[in-house]
């Protein structure tokens, strides 16, 4: 499997990063081997995107707020780990271009389809750059959820579910012309799927 310096550095210190969080997996053989894949994630802390990585086979390519590469040291690390810049809330297109080229070259793009962090936990209302992006580049989408015992943000040394989904294919997101009307339809139901995961991670909590 083919990684980033940085990237298969971290993958090193997997068994380290596990005992720092505990995780929990779901169907991570739900990912597919080769070919691009739009991941659509829920986020409420800023090791989202360690765990998600720790759980995947192949590398994943996030985007990132802009603010974060600021920092020198930090945005030399973000890159390290395969991370691109992104101009929340101002159409970043060249960062959008970025993305488009993961994709088209069999890449795994990462996303936390709804744009920010959830200070509560709780499912926030996703944007639908994903789908877009899905679509514009006949990738598959892959809903996958984090889930806490509590709904709060994981912290360190709390255990958190991740579970995938099942692939969505592009030709049954229900877009049928690249409108913001089907877009915003498309990131709805991707955004279901990652509530049913995250429902049925609830109810496994309940029964621990």
């Amino acid at each position: 499997m083919k990684y980033t310096l940085f990237y298969g550095f971290g993958k090193l210190l997997t068994p380290i990063l596990r005992l720092l969080m505990p995780i929990h997996i779901s169907h991570a053989d739900n990912l597919p081997k080769e070919g691009p894949v739009v991941l659509c994630c829920n986020h409420s802390a800023y090791k989202d995107p360690i765990m998600v990585s720790l759980v995947c086979s192949r590398q994943v390519r996030y985007m990132a707020k802009a603010e974060l590469f600021q920092n020198r040291l930090i945005g030399a690390i973000l890159k390290g780990f395969g991370a691109f810049p992104i101009h929340r809330g101002q159409g970043d297109t060249d960062a959008i271009d970025v993305a488009r080229k993961i994709l088209e070259n069999g890449e795994v793009l990462g996303i936390f389809i709804e744009g920010t962090r959830s200070r509560t936990g709780k499912l926030g209302r996703p944007k639908p750059g994903a789908v877009m992006l899905a679509y514009e580049t006949n990738s598959p989408v892959l809903p996958i959820c984090i889930t806490t015992k509590n709904g709060k943000p994981p912290r360190l040394l709390h255990r958190a579910n991740i579970s995938f989904g099942e692939v969505i294919q592009p030709e049954d997101l229900g877009i049928e012309e690249p409108t913001s009307m089907d877009y915003r339809r498309a990131s709805r139901m991707v955004m279901e799927k990652i509530q049913q995961l995250r429902d049925r991670d609830e109810a496994f909590f309940d029964h621990k």
